[in-house]
C-alpha cells in the first residue's frame, strides 16, 4: 500500500481538516459577499447625485465663509481681540472656488478590478496560510500525541521517509484546496467588478501581475503550512506549533516593536516579520524615517526611505523553512521514539 496515498486519505478524512478548511472557505466567501454589497456601479444617476452634493457643499462653504468674514469685520470694528482666529485683513477670508470641491468625493464606493484586486490577494493568502498552518500542525501533532507515529514506524522504520511523505501529502492536500479557491477568488471579484464596479483597462500585463501575485500567495500558504507541520513535529504536539506562533508574534514581534519604538531605532519595521510577509505579496514595502529631512528644490522636507523587496523576503522565508524543517528532520532522526 502506498504510504503517500494512505496519508492523503487520512488527511482528507480528518474532521478537523474538513471543519478548518470549510471555515476558511466560508470566511473567504464572506469577504467577497461583503465587498459585493458595499460597492456600487457608477452610472449617470450616481454622477448626477454627486454633482448635486458637490454644489450643496460649495453653497454651504460660501455661506459659512461669508459669516466668518462678517464676524471678522464686526470684531475688527468693535476692537475685540480675536486671539488669532481672524487675519488682519478680513478680505482674505474667501470661499473656495467651485472646482476645488470635486464631485468624485461624493461618489459611492465602487470596485475597480484593475486598481483594487491586487489588494484582495493579501487577505486571501493570509486566511489560507493560517488554515494551512493550523491543519499542518494538527496533522502531525495528533500523530505524536496519540502514539500513531510510533505505530507507523513499526512497519515503516525509515523515519525521514515517513515524515517527508506525510509533509508531501499535506502540501498536496493544501494545494488541492488553495488552487481552486484562488480560481474562485478571481472569478468572484471579477463578478463583483462586473456588477458593482468596473473591469476596464485590463491588459495582458495587468493579468500577468495579478497571476504572479497569486503565485506568491500560494507559495506563502505552502511555506506557513510547512512551518506549522515542522514545529508540531519538533515539539511532538500541536500545541508546540500554536504556542510557538503566539510566542513569536504576540510576545516577540509585539514586544519587540514596542522596544524598538521606545529606543527610537531607525527602520524599526524592518525587524518585524509581517513587514517581510507584506513585501513578499506586494513586491516592495517602503519604510520612511520621519526623523530625517532631505530638503528638496521646492523647500519641502522628504524623509529617508528604505525598500524591503520580495527578493529579501524570499531569502527570509527560505532560511526559515530550511532551519525549522531541518531541525524537525534532525530531531526525527536522532530522538528516541518510544
Amino acid at each position: 500500500m502506498s504510504l503517500f496515498r494512505t496519508e492523503l486519505r487520512r488527511l482528507a478524512k480528518r474532521r478537523f481538516t474538513r471543519y478548518m478548511t470549510l471555515l476558511g472557505l466560508l470566511v473567504l466567501a464572506a469577504v467577497v459577499i461583503g465587498v459585493f454589497f458595499s460597492n456600487q456601479k457608477i452610472g449617470a444617476d450616481q454622477l448626477a447625485r454627486a454633482e448635486r452634493q458637490a454644489d450643496q457643499q460649495y453653497q454651504e462653504q460660501v455661506r459659512y465663509i461669508e459669516q466668518e468674514r462678517v464676524a471678522c469685520e464686526q470684531a475688527k470694528t468693535a476692537g475685540t481681540p480675536n486671539d488669532g482666529r481672524y487675519p488682519d485683513d478680513c478680505s482674505m477670508i474667501t470661499p473656495p472656488s467651485r472646482d476645488q470641491i470635486e464631485a468624485q468625493w461624493f461618489l459611492p464606493s465602487t470596485f475597480d478590478f484593475r486598481e483594487t484586486f491586487d489588494e484582495t490577494l493579501i487577505p486571501f493568502a493570509a486566511i489560507l496560510a493560517l488554515v494551512g498552518f493550523v491543519i499542518g500542525a494538527s496533522f502531525v501533532g495528533a500523530e505524536w500525541s496519540t502514539g500513531g507515529m510510533m505505530n507507523l514506524l513499526l512497519w515503516r522504520p525509515k523515519r525521514l521517509t515517513v515524515l517527508l511523505t506525510k509533509l508531501a501529502a499535506l502540501l498536496t492536500g493544501i494545494l488541492a484546496v488553495t488552487l481552486p479557491a484562488a480560481v474562485l477568488w478571481f472569478a468572484g471579484f471579477w463578478a463583483v467588478a462586473s456588477f458593482r464596479g468596473s473591469t476596464d483597462k485590463m491588459t495582458s500585463g495587468v493579468w500577468q501581475s495579478f497571476m504572479l501575485t497569486g503565485v506568491r500567495g500560494v507559495v506563502l500558504v505552502l511555506v506557513l503550512t510547512t512551518i506549522g507541520f515542522a514545529l508540531a513535529s519538533l515539539g511532538r504536539h500541536t500545541a508546540m506549533a500554536l504556542g510557538g506562533v503566539v510566542a513569536v508574534m504576540v510576545v516577540g514581534q509585539f514586544g519587540l516593536g514596542i522596544l524598538l519604538a521606545m529606543a527610537n531605532v531607525r527602520w524599526a519595521e524592518a525587524w518585524l516579520l509581517p513587514t517581510y510577509a507584506l513585501a513578499w505579496m506586494t513586491k516592495t514595502v517602503t519604510l520612511q524615517d520621519w526623523n530625517s529631512c532631505n530638503a528638496t528644490f521646492s523647500g519641502s522636507c522628504e524623509p529617508d526611505t528604505l525598500d524591503i523587496t520580495w527578493q529579501q523576503s524570499s531569502v527570509l522565508l527560505s532560511v526559515g523553512v530550511v532551519v525549522i524543517l531541518g531541525a524537525a528532520l534532525w530531531a526525527m532522526r536522532r530522538r528516541d521514539i518510544s
